[in-house]
């Protein structure tokens, strides 16, 4: 039985991309023949969100985004990073079989230096936590997209540095990435990001989703210009699953088609999330029996480490 994790960090709040890109290839990946983990990355967080209000609410809506698409607590472990302190201490004896090369090669931190940005050691060490969500759980599979890949790559070479010190007691896990949905394009043909403000957030209500599909760019080429397909917006019917869309019409009309499309699409999970959203004792409930499975099997992985060490 193959075991898959993934993780999203609550950094604000969700986005199409991050259902397309991360969630819904992670769901459908959590066949019956295997076991998931799925869990809020919120010390990952701590990078860039510095403000405690900001970090509940968005830790808050991140796993009523899960809920509401589909994930199923009875099948699929859901838990908080922080509920799992078994992560830390294997991120701190990881650190020691970590060459600093590899840091230094990570892509965020070079991104980081070349932005002239003050770098701190949480950014720096940041691919050695996330070697250590994904090893304590002897994780098979990550799903994850194309960006991501580097990251999953670090760990199975920190695993595999771990190994060779102290004897096959790691699994080294596997990026599992869906190409054609791996990078989804913003509002402005960029990367999907917050940090670009050209996201179509994901349970924005009608009037919003209406706004935020209007607002994508297009040129003076009509729809029925060479290779429609390339355009966003043509990429996002794809997505929604809506086949043989009309090119004979004006970008004005395809957007009004779209966001028809997606709110179609996206009005039953919308309903669940708001439901989740004002009944939130119940997900603590969930989190915390997640984070007792959790800590289990982490308990596991951790006492072979200690062996291995000799600790």
């Amino acid at each position: 039985m193959k075991t898959i994790l993934t993780g999203i960090k609550p950094t604000g709040t969700p986005h199409i991309a991050n259902y397309f890109g991360a969630i819904k290839p992670a769901l459908d990946g959590a066949a019956a023949d295997s076991r998931s983990f799925f869990f809020i990355a919120d010390y990952h967080a701590l990078t860039t969100v510095r403000n405690r209000g900001e970090m509940a609410r968005n830790i808050k809506e991140i796993v009523c985004t899960w809920l509401a698409c589909g994930l199923d607590p009875k099948k699929t472990v859901l838990y908080r990073q922080s509920d799992v302190p078994e992560i830390f201490e294997l991120a701190t004896i990881l650190g020691n079989v970590t060459a600093k090369g590899l840091m230094d090669r990570a892509h965020a931190y070079k991104a980081a230096v070349q932005a002239g940005e003050n770098v701190n050691i949480g950014l720096y060490t940041y691919p050695v936590l996330m070697a250590a969500d994904i090893l304590l759980f002897d994780t098979n599979l990550v799903p994850v997209g194309q960006d991501q890949k580097q990251h999953i790559e670090i760990a199975a070479d920190i695993a595999n540095s771990f190994n060779a010190v102290y004897g096959k007691t790691l699994t080294v896990p596997e990026p599992q990435i869906r190409k054609e949905v791996a990078i989804i394009p913003g509002l402005d043909g960029q990367k999907m990001s917050k940090s670009y403000n050209n996201v179509i957030p994901l349970f924005a209500p009608p009037d919003e989703l209406l706004k935020c599909i209007k607002r994508i760019t297009t040129d003076s080429s009509a729809p029925t210009d060479p290779k429609p397909a390339d355009h966003l917006i043509f990429k996002l019917f794809e997505l929604f699953g809506k086949k043989g869309v009309k090119t004979d019409v004006g970008w004005g009309q395809l957007k009004q088609e779209l966001f028809e499309t997606a709110d179609a699409y996206i009005k039953p999970m919308r309903a669940r999330y708001e439901k989740l959203m004002s009944n939130y004792g119940e997900v603590e409930k969930i989190l915390q029996d997640g984070a007792t499975k959790a800590r289990k099997v982490a308990r596991t992985t951790l006492d072979k480490v200690r062996k291995a060490i000799g600790v």
